[in-house]
């Protein structure tokens, strides 16, 4: 029986060498898989052809935004999923939907084996490899750029050596990952971390310190989820699609970090998420309005932990699963209207209202209409502060200074 490896690709330089490197190394027939999570770029069809040309014994491809946008980024939003408390986790949500596409290729076509084409220093080979053992634990996994030395340099030789179909002189100097919920970029001048950006490294937003007339938006959110804008229902990937492209007008969701990559390492990441940033301060604002204190609190240390599986790799774990159930139970209240400012680079919160509001004027105001009874703080207080009371003066006992 002929061996057949399913391969993620992306219709670039590396993953178009990968189909003859990989049919060279292993001698298996190559699956390409292509799947579209709104990165932009070419038409499926040219990618699904240019898979064929390059080699490959066939080629799927896969239209999955609306599955990415209604089964990822709206989870990662309820959470309100930011890595080190500013990355929205851009492609890290992406890689386990691709995963379970390549899971579900390789049964289709009896695939012993899956390939990618990670380096051994990212993220990416994690969440890949730890999603497939979750998903397709008899595949085995072959990494060209990893595990038998496909560098880029040798890919453009083999390229041309080989004649395929693909412009092989131009060279970015960034590493570029991007989808519906954002864009990353790395490498080139900025692994020099005082260099400061340079314009060329933005893609997905306009310059928040140029003239431009500001944009307010309304979200309206059902059971933590966002069901509409300004009103119009809109489905998850309509309503992130319009929201990207108003937040990025404005030149929303700019990141420059220093982050800590799951491999050990520190790495200095560039993210623009125009729709993700704006819509994660207004689910947080209405999450201040709509639940109550203690399961407030509970639920930001449940948001970090969500974030940093997701991060590492572990979509697929028991662990997030069962936070899942968690976020979904937790904002069963969370329904209400937030109007947000878009405008100079951010999101700003402007008003915001719910029926499921535990905001009480009466209880809040200072004017005539208070109704909390100010007689009832001074007895709190001596209760709450009698532990720390008792303790302090059995310090000053045990010192001698009673």
């Amino acid at each position: 029986m002929t061996k057949r490896i399913v391969l993620a690709y992306s219709g670039g330089l590396d993953t178009s060498v990968a189909i003859g490197w990989i049919t060279e190394q292993t001698g298996a027939e190559v699956i390409a898989l292509a799947v579209d999570v709104g990165q932009g770029g070419e038409d499926l069809d040219t990618i699904r052809q240019r898979a064929l040309d390059c080699g490959a014994t066939e080629s799927v491809v896969a239209d999955a935004r609306a599955e990415f946008a209604a089964g990822y980024c709206l989870p990662a939003l309820r959470a309100n999923a930011l890595y080190q408390q500013r990355y929205p986790l851009v492609s890290a949500l992406s890689r386990p939907l691709i995963v379970s596409h390549l899971a579900e290729v390789a049964r289709e076509y009896g695939a012993t084996m899956v390939s990618h084409g990670c380096t051994g220093k990212g993220n990416d080979q994690v969440r890949f490899e730890a999603g497939l053992a979750a998903l397709a634990p008899g595949v085995s996994v072959f990494a060209p750029v990893r595990d038998s030395g496909m560098t880029r340099d040798k890919a453009i030789a083999f390229a041309a050596e080989k004649g395929l179909p693909i412009e092989v002189t131009a060279k970015s100097p960034y590493s570029i990952d991007q989808n519906l919920w954002g864009r990353s970029c790395e490498t080139g001048h900025l692994e020099d971390i005082w260099e400061a950006p340079h314009d060329d490294v933005w893609g997905y937003t306009s310059d928040p310190a140029q003239p431009q007339l500001a944009d307010e938006v309304t979200i309206s959110f059902a059971d933590g989820l966002p069901v509409a804008l300004d009103g119009r229902p809109l489905s998850p990937l309509e309503l992130i699609t319009e929201l990207h492209t108003r937040a990025g007008r404005q030149g929303v969701g700019r990141i420059d970090m220093v982050e800590d990559r799951l491999v050990g390492i520190k790495s200095r990441e560039i993210y623009e998420a125009p729709a993700a940033i704006a819509l994660i301060t207004a689910h947080q604002e209405l999450e201040a309005v709509c639940l109550e204190r203690d399961l407030a609190r509970f639920k930001r240390q449940a948001e970090q932990r969500w974030s940093e599986l997701v991060y590492d790799g572990l979509w697929f774990s028991p662990l997030r699963s069962a936070l899942e159930a968690f976020m979904a139970e937790a904002s069963k209240n969370v329904t209400g209207d937030v109007r947000v400012r878009l405008h100079g680079g951010q999101a700003v919160v402007t008003g915001r209202r719910s029926e499921a509001s535990l905001y009480d004027y009466g209880l809040a105001t200072y004017d005539t209409g208070d109704s909390f009874d100010q007689a009832l703080a001074k007895g709190f207080i001596e209760l709450w502060g009698l532990p720390s009371k008792i303790a302090a003066s059995r310090d000053r006992r045990v010192a001698g200074e009673e």
